[in-house]
């Protein structure tokens, strides 16, 4: 067996490590038949607390059509209690060898817990008895702080010259997860291998807040803007709102996304010579006008990149949906990224 014990407060920097941490553990396995994910609210019981049965039935539970299973346990912290890490403990006293287990020790969600309780010491015996790797997500003060943003900046794929780290620790401050969003964007929007200055930082990295259009963004999309696509974007998810809202905006620009590039796609090489015949093509009603900005843009990108682009849509939805930790709008900023970067190639 192998177990992973993931400690951390902030839910974009523990979303990263489980992420990274189930890549390694099913690598090209098939995750429908491999992988369950399990979290607070497979833990309620009747009374309305919480319970460790369902984590340890799943951590026992043999493989089916698979040599193993890799099973997250998320907000293992409810557990804080001896009676409710209990069954933890014994489980791990005598793990199933078919099991590779991720233990998530993070903040609750539902309801929200202000402060995350110690990880308890009998539990953190019983992990290192078992051999359990412990990742640690807090970034820590001071040095430390800076530590550990090089660690994680040399774990891209992009190469950081010394006034670009500079930048990204002014950026960030002491939020540290959001060092996760500005390594994505700058590798959708400079490509993998480049060497990211401080310039990049200041570029790709700020955020802007105020009222737009949606169609400002296909507007920067287009012209391969990327730091303004993501100026754009930022204006038109709620960073600062629910889950909820910020789940639904992301939703909602994903399928306006995927309409225009599905029409860019039936335009490529259907012989259309005009904005009207394009209007008829699509089904639109009314003005020509957006009818001839999908010709136009089509034309631009061509048949490679249009297909390129589909790809790159069906790979953010499949995100949004949960196969990778992020928040929605880190998904829609590394999507935006490469679809302006995509449009900026000639």
């Amino acid at each position: 067996m192998s177990l992973h014990l993931i400690l951390g407060d902030d839910p974009v920097l523990v979303g990263e490590a489980v992420t990274s941490a189930v890549n390694e553990l099913v690598g090209d396995g098939d995750r429908g038949l491999m992988l369950e994910i399990l979290g607070e609210s497979d833990y309620r019981n009747d009374d309305g607390g919480y319970d460790a049965l369902r984590l340890v039935d799943a951590a026992r539970t043999p493989p089916f059509l698979t040599d193993k299973r890799v099973v997250v346990g998320r907000h293992v912290s409810r557990f804080s209690r001896k009676d409710d890490y209990g069954p933890l403990v014994k489980m791990l006293a005598e793990p199933l060898d078919s099991t590779d287990l991720v233990l998530v020790w993070e903040k609750g969600v539902e309801p929200k817990v202000d402060k995350m309780p110690a990880l308890p010491k009998a539990l953190k015996e019983a992990i290192e008895v078992a051999g359990g790797v412990t990742v640690k997500t807090t970034a820590g003060r001071g040095k430390e702080a800076g530590v550990w943003l090089r660690d994680q900046l040399g774990h891209s794929s992009l190469e950081f010259a010394r006034d670009a780290v500079t930048a990204i620790e002014e950026l960030i401050g002491d939020d540290s997860g959001r060092v996760v969003g500005i390594v994505r964007t700058l590798e959708g929007a400079l490509g993998a291998g480049a060497k990211v200055t401080a310039a990049d930082v200041a570029t790709y990295g700020g955020t802007e807040k105020g009222g737009t259009v949606p169609w400002a963004l296909d507007d920067a999309i287009d012209s391969g803007n990327v730091a303004e696509a993501l100026s754009v974007l930022t204006r038109l998810i709620p960073y600062d709102g629910s889950p909820a809202d910020r789940n639904g905006a992301a939703f909602r620009l994903m399928a306006t996304l995927h309409r225009r590039y599905g029409n860019m796609l039936r335009l490529d090489g259907a012989g259309v010579g005009s904005d009207k015949q394009a209007a008829e093509l699509l089904g639109m009603k009314g003005s020509t006008f957006p009818a001839k900005k999908a010709l136009q843009q089509s034309r631009r990108l061509g048949t490679e990149k249009l297909a390129r682009a589909i790809e790159l849509l069906a790979t953010a939805d499949m995100q949004l949906r949960g196969t990778v930790d992020w928040p929605p709008e880190l998904v829609m900023e590394v999507l935006v990224a490469r679809l302006a970067s995509l449009s900026g190639r000639r």
